[in-house]
């Protein structure tokens, strides 16, 4: 029997089943996440003396807006058993498994005490130690990467799942079609987690995908369940992750779609993003819309609401986790460029 269910919570009664310590933990890993990609997005290109300093090159993908998707899935998630798997916009889960923030900002500078020793750059932060199987830079090519990884533990017998996070863009490749009937024609503990934050690039997803609700429509053709929520708000992100993980660990694969909505362009250079010109793809009204739903701005009234956070204990968080990202930032500047011979490493077998 498929179930198809559209997330429906009672805020304060999973609030209190969270509890204050992890709520509070979540909150804080959120503004965590945001402040990072803000100041990544400035030293991207940023001005001094009316000169242009871009210390970060290269492609550079955002994730302001929808923290509160990976947030609540990881909460839920084991780290010696369980992997993760994203796409390009891949800063949240790296931050979430727990990867120190200056290794993460020295590999956007592209330096050798970087992630993956500068390397990699914004779309491929790594960690085999934490299970996150990097982020992919190929429009789907994670999701091969998160079903091999749910036929391990399955094969292995670990109880450990496989949560694949992907864009609503990548629903109509193949790879997604192929991977979930695999997963349901051998009932694998994988979840796979769309988060449609309305647009593929610049195309609205209206226009590019043939149904609203994406996870009901397809996951009955593979034998998945299926669950979509409130990608903007932390407690039914949560909940959904909490019902899914279950049922991954059960055998039962799962598809989730994640309502949410990106506050930042496609990429770092995406100006047709902002709703202010002529010829932009969405409006300054419809941004102004979803910005009123901040996912963190949710997050610190419930804590506030359930009394316990303050205004100033949120000001005392928020100056906390600046001091660790300039910490990075100042850490990444003072770090040295790759060696030439690093160029080489990891490319061919050694010995």
């Amino acid at each position: 029997m498929i179930s198809t269910t559209t997330t429906s919570i009672d805020a304060k009664a999973v609030r209190t089943e969270i509890g204050k310590e992890r709520l509070l933990k979540m909150y804080r890993q959120m503004v965590l996440i945001r402040r990072f990609e803000e100041q990544a997005e400035k030293q991207s290109g940023s001005f001094r003396d009316g000169t242009q300093i871009k210390k970060i090159a290269g492609f550079l993908h955002l994730y302001i807006g929808q923290e509160a998707v990976q947030t609540g899935f990881y909460d839920h998630l084991e780290v010696k058993r369980d992997s993760t798997v994203t796409s390009y916009r891949c800063h949240a889960l790296a931050l979430l498994c727990g990867l120190d923030p200056k290794e993460l900002m020295a590999e956007l500078y592209g330096k050798v005490t970087g992630n993956v020793r500068g390397k990699g750059g914004s779309m491929h932060f790594f960690s085999k130690e934490k299970g996150m199987l990097g982020g992919h830079g190929i429009v789907g090519g994670q999701i091969p990467v998160g079903t091999g990884a749910a036929f391990s533990a399955k094969y292995k017998k670990t109880g450990g799942v496989s949560v694949t996070f992907l864009g609503d863009g990548a629903v109509p490749q193949g790879t997604f079609h192929e991977s979930l009937n695999m997963a349901g024609l051998w009932n694998l503990p994988a979840i796979y987690v769309i988060e449609n934050n309305r647009y593929g690039m610049g195309t609205a997803c209206h226009r590019a995908v043939a149904v609203e609700n994406i996870a009901e429509a397809k996951a009955a053709g593979y034998g998945l369940k299926s669950l979509t929520f409130d990608g903007l708000d932390l407690l039914a992100s949560w909940k959904t992750a909490q019902q899914a993980v279950a049922w991954a660990r059960a055998g039962q694969p799962v598809l989730v779609e994640a309502k949410t909505y990106r506050f930042r362009g496609h990429s770092a250079s995406d100006s047709a993003a902002k709703g202010t010109q002529k010829g932009d793809y969405r409006t300054k009204e419809e941004i102004e819309k979803y910005m009123k739903l901040d996912p963190i701005l949710r997050t610190q009234a419930s804590l506030i609401e359930a009394g316990w956070l303050t205004a100033a204990g949120a000001e005392q968080i928020d100056e906390q986790v600046m001091t660790q990202v300039l910490e990075a930032i100042q850490f990444s500047e003072e770090s040295e460029e790759p060696p030439m011979s690093e160029q080489f490493r990891h490319v061919f077998a050694e010995e």
